[in-house]
């Protein structure tokens, strides 16, 4: 069952998906449709899940599930792999590969993989104040507080 993403409990479940690139407003109009189909038809043997998405700067797509009406098995989590893998092989776009970073370049959002994000962090072309979006919170709880963080609150401080 699809419920909007705001109304999921903060205990929820999340996964995030960074895209390599922003995804256009045409793309975004043909991708959301597909998003609630597959939540609609998100099952964990047999039972339904009570699921909900949001896209946030038009790159990052967010899946939230309600873990107190079902927990996520191997294959529920599987069947979402499969759905992310389809939509990068029909949009051209990676959202699977976690050796890449997004930090926030002014008001835009910037995407480099992590060797050249490290080059930029020795070069001292962000700075321990840079936010950036720890893509590895695990609860809409720790997303809606730990998502987008200086990078001295994140995993990426390890890299100052």
């Amino acid at each position: 069952m699809v419920v909007d993403f705001k109304e999921l409990p903060s205990s929820s479940r999340v996964w995030v998906f960074q895209a390599n690139r922003g995804f256009s407003e045409d793309e975004l109009n043909e991708i959301k449709p597909k998003i609630n189909d597959f939540l609609e038809q998100w099952t964990v043997h047999g039972q339904s899940l009570q699921a909900g998405y949001e896209i946030r700067y038009n790159r990052f797509i967010v899946l939230g599930l309600d873990e107190s009406q079902a927990n996520a098995s191997g294959c529920s989590i599987d069947a979402s792999v499969h759905f992310i893998q389809s939509l990068e092989k029909e949009y051209n776009v990676d959202l699977l590969d976690k050796m890449n970073v997004s930090f926030k370049n002014g008001e835009f959002v910037a995407y480099k993989q992590l060797i050249d994000f490290k080059k930029m962090v020795k070069q001292k072309a962000v700075s321990p104040t840079t936010i950036v979006f720890n893509n590895l919170v695990n609860t809409k709880s720790e997303y809606e507080e730990f998502w987008e963080v200086p990078m001295t609150e994140s995993w990426h401080s390890r890299l100052l």
